[in-house]
């Protein structure tokens, strides 16, 4: 039997967005999926935009549950079932990364835009295939696309600074620091699929510090080099839980990036030190305007510093305001921000900080392409990083 997965002509063009609801399906019925994915469709269903016409997992109880709770209509726990069915234009992935890319992959070739979790998928490998299945790219009204959940772009405060920052308002950047520190007990780990390559997909560099990393690129532009170190002192774990890095910038810009969560003292943290300012965020899972704080050099005049500290209305980071942006994305036809090769960077640049970190050498952005060991497992069969082979014994 044909599935959208194996066979592309599957099905029909979706009828045009314009004068109706987008119709949205959420794959995942776990926490991110009802905390975060589905109230943020409820909130634009509010608004007329879009309505949720299924739910799928492969935990009949919980997506029944999950449908139940929410009004959904349609429980599933076959996604391609679901997407032959309710042929959604839009399909949002809440599940655990090794399952994005097949997940996504099927959705698109269903003619259905996709909105996924973090981490995009486990290598730039999936990445580079997932973007294959893609819509047409030259300009003219297309899709689908698959863009990637980084919420902390989103919002007045990133929006206030990344213009600051492309104007050059402060100067040129100069320094910058990228801290993700957090903390996870041996109780998180003992879920199966945590701390494992082949289904993590990496350690807290891949799967906490990526909305920090991601965000310092957004405001900083792209990344030239990299020079870094892992370790695992604490967990028992195939990946590290804790990183360091080196990062130098296009624009010539030097940053640190710490990534563990081996760290009481929970924190997230992104600080830029341009010529005539310092600009600094710290917050934990979202920020608001209160979250930012810039500091002017001594010579700054007050009114100067005035408007630079003028963030207008605040619309905190979230879920919410970037579906926002991807609805007005889909309805232009358009590919929406932290798609293609603005959602592979952050990818990119871990990749590269995995390589660095276990074989001790400087990493150049570009430099890991198909015959690249790391291009198709973070841990790029390194020894001591790479999982080891169990032999079966015989009785």
């Amino acid at each position: 039997m044909s599935t959208p997965a194996t066979n592309p002509g599957a099905f029909q063009p979706l009828p045009p967005l314009a004068g109706r609801r987008i119709r949205a399906a959420v794959v995942g019925a776990g926490a991110i999926g009802r905390g975060s994915h589905f109230p943020a469709l409820a909130r634009l269903a509010e608004e007329g935009e879009t309505e949720v016409v299924a739910a799928v997992d492969i935990d009949a109880t919980a997506v029944e549950s999950f449908c139940a709770e929410a009004g959904i209509p349609h429980a599933y726990t076959d996604l391609e079932k679901l997407l032959r069915e309710q042929r959604p234009d839009l399909v949002t992935i809440c599940t655990p990364p090794t399952l994005h890319r097949a997940q996504t992959v099927a959705a698109l070739r269903a003619g259905a835009w996709v909105w996924c979790e973090k981490p995009p998928v486990p290598t730039l490998a999936d990445f580079d295939a997932v973007e294959d299945e893609e819509g047409p790219g030259d300009g003219s009204v297309g899709g689908p696309y698959a863009s990637i959940v980084f919420q902390h772009r989103f919002g007045s405060g990133t929006r206030h600074v990344r213009r600051l920052l492309a104007e050059q308002a402060m100067g040129r950047p100069l320094v910058a620091h990228c801290q993700t520190t957090w903390y996870r007990d041996t109780a998180y780990y003992a879920v199966p699929w945590r701390g494992r390559w082949a289904t993590e997909g990496g350690g807290p560099a891949m799967g906490h510090g990526i909305h920090q990393m991601d965000l310092l690129l957004d405001l900083l532009g792209p990344w030239s080099e990299v020079k870094a170190m892992a370790g695992r002192l604490v967990h028992d774990v195939e990946t590290e839980d804790v990183s360091t890095a080196l990062v130098r910038f296009a624009n010539g810009a030097m940053a640190t990036v710490v990534n563990s969560v081996l760290s009481p003292d929970e924190v997230s943290r992104i600080r830029i030190d341009c010529e005539r300012a310092t600009v600094e965020l710290t917050h934990l899972y979202g920020h608001s305007n209160d979250n930012w704080r810039i500091t002017p050099a001594p010579d700054v005049s007050g009114e100067e510093a005035a408007a630079w500290q003028n963030f207008g209305p605040d619309v905190p980071s979230s879920h919410l305001e970037q579906l926002r942006e991807l609805v007005v994305s889909m309805r232009a036809g358009e590919r929406p921000r932290s798609s293609g090769t603005d959602g592979r960077t952050s990818l990119e640049l871990i990749t590269a900080l995995y390589k660095s970190a276990f074989t001790d050498t400087t990493v150049r952005a570009g430099e890991i392409g198909p015959g690249d060991p790391y291009y198709t497992a973070l841990h790029g069969g390194a020894p001591g990083w790479a999982p080891v082979a169990r032999e079966e014994v015989s009785a």
